[in-house]
């Protein structure tokens, strides 16, 4: 079997220093480091199971009934339906180290391909999981969405030319966001709100994030980790890159963005094997293959529990 030269690690200057364990540990680190959307969402952990399909209960909310004297009380029929995941997503990331590479490499090169198989396999999550926000509301390729700049106007692919009708964020366009998931009784408790870079500028120069009751004082519980800058009205804000982009210009620069308000609740993440670090020595090549995989699933869970807002690329 031949490989290209391109697709091994020959020499200490385009490697890294090998150590096994050493890999697997911060491979892990990073990967967990760079989860956004997949830190904030429901998991279910199925390591060690079989099957590839997950079935979730999805039950309608039933209404009390008043109780008269001497009557049976009033039984609620059940109208739920259920939710299914399949488990069909595996991702790899490989790197080989020859000897050579191996006993003359740096471990600051070591770090940067640890950090890269991380960041690698957490980024291809959080894209998955993102992109279900195209189906929320009761929509299909975002057709529940709505613009950014009042949270009421659905968002048009078609309008101003084919260019879309989307807006940037405003306060106004959040409250109205924050109200429609008030109104479809989604608890308020842990609800967050993932935005691309883009978006970031743009609140930035909101006054009701930047007043110190909205973002919290530096070094108190609100500072920036696993990207999140700060909050709004309750909901806490994080910035992504993998934020979807919605196409429909022909300058990829002008697209407009995805920016997601939801709960925990409004999807899963189902883990069947979590980020898995495998080493292999291969004596054809007098190097060791690494490789670092995770077997997964993502789906919808609550449609309305969450909103896409759409805005300027």
């Amino acid at each position: 079997m031949a490989l290209g030269a391109n697709h091994v690690v020959q020499s200490a200057v385009n490697s890294a220093g090998f150590i096994p364990e050493v890999w697997s540990d911060e491979i892990i680190a990073a990967y967990k480091k760079n989860l956004v959307a997949a830190n904030l969402i429901k998991k279910m952990n199925m390591k060690g199971k079989k099957g590839d399909v997950v079935h979730f209960p999805a039950p309608a909310r039933g209404t009390a009934s008043a109780k008269t004297a001497n009557s049976q009380v009033t039984l609620i029929a059940e109208s739920g339906t259920e939710k299914t995941v399949t488990i069909n997503s595996h991702f790899e990331y490989s790197r080989l180290i020859e000897d050579f590479a191996e006993v003359q490499a740096l471990s600051s090169l070591r770090r940067f391909y640890t950090d890269d198989a991380g960041y690698s396999l957490a980024t291809r999550i959080d894209t998955d999981l993102l992109a279900l926000a195209a189906g929320l509301q009761g929509g299909t390729s975002y057709s529940g969405a709505f613009i950014g700049g009042d949270g009421t106007t659905a968002w048009d692919a078609t309008a101003n030319t084919n260019s879309g009708n989307e807006t940037a964020l405003t306060d106004a366009g959040i409250r109205r966001t924050i109200q429609r998931l008030d109104d479809a009784d989604v608890p308020m408790d842990n609800r967050f709100f993932i935005i691309p870079p883009v978006a970031r500028n743009t609140i930035m120069g909101l006054d009701r994030f930047t007043e110190q009751a909205f973002t919290g004082e530096v070094g108190s519980a609100n500072t920036i980790r696993n990207g999140q800058i700060g909050d709004l009205y309750g909901v806490k804000v994080y910035v992504s890159t993998n934020c979807p982009t919605v196409a429909t210009s022909s300058t990829a620069d002008t697209d407009p963005r995805v920016a997601l308000m939801a709960h925990p609740e409004f999807a899963v993440l189902v883990e069947q094997l979590g980020v898995r670090v495998q080493t292999q020595y291969k004596q054809e090549y007098l190097g060791t293959l690494l490789t670092a995989d995770t077997l997964y699933g993502v789906g919808e869970l609550r449609d309305t529990s969450g909103v896409a807002l759409i805005i300027p690329g």
